[in-house]
């Protein structure tokens, strides 16, 4: 059912956990199942340097936000932004079909806590 990246990234998700000194927060939800997730990142010079987020739903759902957040600490918000939930599911080596939803969740997540940044920072 599930690739063993993304069985790897359920058990052992990366970077959770809350962010006191967040420079942006970017918080969404699945009303169709009831996931939500609320993404903290740190931004230097237009550089994502840090993310933490707090997630609560089903294994797909922390598998992709983990995978979401390892995927664009070190990135530039413009690379950043260019990411797709399909970058996020091909990133786990897929996503049973019924689950892919799930990966609309890390990176609209990212998204907006880059619009929130750049809402704060114009």
């Amino acid at each position: 059912m599930y690739s063993e990246i993304t069985l790897e990234h359920f058990k052992n998700p990366r970077n959770v956990g809350k962010m006191d000194d967040a420079d942006s927060i970017g918080m969404v939800g699945d009303p169709s199942c009831g996931d939500t997730l609320m993404m903290f990142i740190k931004v230097a010079d237009e550089i994502i340097t840090d993310v933490k987020y707090l997630v609560f739903g089903c294994a797909g759902s922390i598998a992709t936000s983990s995978m979401a957040s390892t995927m664009i600490v070190g990135k530039s918000i413009e690379d950043v932004l260019k990411l797709t939930d399909h970058d996020v599911v091909e990133a786990l080596g897929g996503l049973p079909e019924d689950k892919e939803h799930c990966s609309n969740l890390g990176i609209q997540a990212v998204h907006a806590a880059i619009r929130n940044y750049r809402e704060k920072n114009r």
